[in-house]
């Protein structure tokens, strides 16, 4: 077994690629880490994520952020809101569905719900999690269960996992078709 040359490595990520997916967005909630904003958006860069609805997070294109992203910000695109409301409108009006990863009350295990078709994962702030105002926006709320002594995640962690969850589940649906 080797590592895949540059040609291999295009030639697996076509193949991926013409499997189809579901538009899938991120809104981001006061994420203000320009490191984690750069780690967020280089893996949803790589998971092929839309849009980013920004609520007082800092911007992708921030030096920090775009170090840490590595140029992978010019792949996506994004808007900036000032206030929750509106980003949940303009991403409703853009046809997603809202999904919060937080740990809550009324949250189940993310691999529990679906997350097929349009759907804009919400991820919160680094010491606070997600805003009364988007938790109360959300269309639903799901968690990643958790077996260890910590209790919570790096949000560019918790963020990675939700869109490989996301994505898992549309290419589970797209193979049982």
């Amino acid at each position: 077994m080797s590592q895949l040359d540059y040609t291999g490595l295009k030639r697996l990520h076509r193949e991926w690629r013409r499997r189809g997916h579901a538009p899938l967005a991120l809104v981001l909630d006061r994420v203000q880490n320009p490191l984690n904003v750069g780690a967020i958006v280089r893996t949803a860069t790589a998971e092929r994520v839309e849009h980013l609805y920004l609520v007082e997070s800092a911007a992708p294109d921030a030096p920090k952020a775009a170090k840490t992203a590595m140029g992978t910000e010019r792949y996506i695109s994004w808007s900036a809101h000032d206030d929750a409301a509106s980003a949940l409108a303009t991403a409703r009006a853009d046809g997603y569905r809202i999904v919060g990863v937080e740990l809550s009350t009324q949250a189940r295990p993310l691999h529990e719900m679906d997350l097929t078709g349009a759907v804009a994962l919400a991820v919160g702030n680094e010491n606070h999690g997600l805003s009364t105002s988007v938790l109360d926006g959300c269309d639903e709320v799901g968690f990643i269960p958790q077996l260890g002594r910590v209790g919570s995640l790096n949000v560019a962690n918790a963020a990675a996992i939700a869109i490989y969850e996301a994505r898992r589940q549309q290419w589970t649906q797209l193979s049982d078709s």
